[in-house]
């Protein structure tokens, strides 16, 4: 028997050759793929025949209703008093939600307080409230606000709460240990380990304004892209009705990623968000 045949094969270190690496998907590129071949689908399902234009229309009669609407004016006037009423319900939501939150996490006899209500009222349906927002309101923008500060609200106070409740008790012993005084501890120890926490908080804030407005808009409102939408249906304006949604969802998209940015900002320090860390 031969001494190769006795000694195995070579390994690729002996041979000099260099070992094959194994190629990454390139999942960035396949997540907006998959969209975009959804969309094309669309398109020529839509041209041949098979979708209905009164069902849904092509992407491509949405885009012309974008452009027309756009050069009108129409299109620019509605999407600025639906972002004005978001940014302005989802700073008193986030604003009121983080101060609760922050002293039910703290404080015992605040839980008492506060939580349980919190709890019901959050358990209430936006459709069941709405009449009596309407009567306290009337169909003014102070109701509008109102709707979306308190979807924005639960989500907030709720993350603020399980952040704050979950930092590590070995830190806060660290802290006692190097001498922190219990502000200390507050500012250099609990909220910045409920950070990640309160931005996941965020996150899901800026999709429940939205949810909240499309129904704050759909009730006497003279302008919004809400009002777009219900005016659009009583006309049977397919295609505006779909450039509506689209709306909702690329506002959705952009709002998210921003949110995602200022994660990545705020939490460069974590490992789980560092360039280098795990998630990407």
């Amino acid at each position: 028997m031969s001494t190769t045949a006795i000694a195995g094969p070579a390994t690729a270190a002996e041979t000099g050759a260099t070992p094959s690496k194994k190629r990454a998907l390139p999942y960035r590129t396949i997540s907006w793929a998959v969209p975009v071949l959804l969309l094309l689908t669309w398109e020529l399902l839509a041209r041949a025949g098979v979708i209905a234009p009164n069902v849904l229309p092509a992407p491509s009669s949405v885009g012309t209703t974008a452009w027309h609407l756009t050069e009108t004016g129409e299109l620019p006037r509605h999407l600025w008093e639906s972002l004005k009423r978001a940014a302005v319900g989802l700073a008193i939501g986030a604003s009121v939600g983080l101060v609760l939150g922050v002293l039910t996490g703290f404080s015992k006899l605040f839980e008492a307080i506060i939580d349980r209500n919190i709890q019901i009222v959050r358990a209430i349906p936006f459709l069941a409230i709405l009449p009596l927002v309407m009567v306290w309101f009337g169909v003014g923008e102070s109701g509008r606000y109102f709707l979306v500060a308190l979807g924005t609200l639960f989500p907030i106070y709720l993350n603020t709460v399980l952040g704050i409740r979950q930092v590590d008790p070995k830190l806060l012993e660290m802290g006692r240990v190097a001498g922190l005084s219990k502000f200390d501890i507050v500012r250099v120890v609990i909220l910045p380990g409920a950070l990640p926490s309160i931005l996941l908080g965020l996150r899901l804030a800026l999709t429940n304004a939205w949810l909240a407005l499309v129904i704050a808009e759909t009730v006497g409102a003279p302008a919004g892209i809400g009002f777009m939408a219900t005016n659009a249906r009583e006309f049977l304006q397919t295609d505006v009705i779909v450039l509506v949604i689209v709306l909702y969802a690329l506002i959705g998209l952009t709002t998210d990623l921003i949110a995602r940015g200022l994660e990545r900002r705020l939490l460069a320090w974590h490992p789980n968000y560092a360039p280098s860390g795990g998630r990407k």
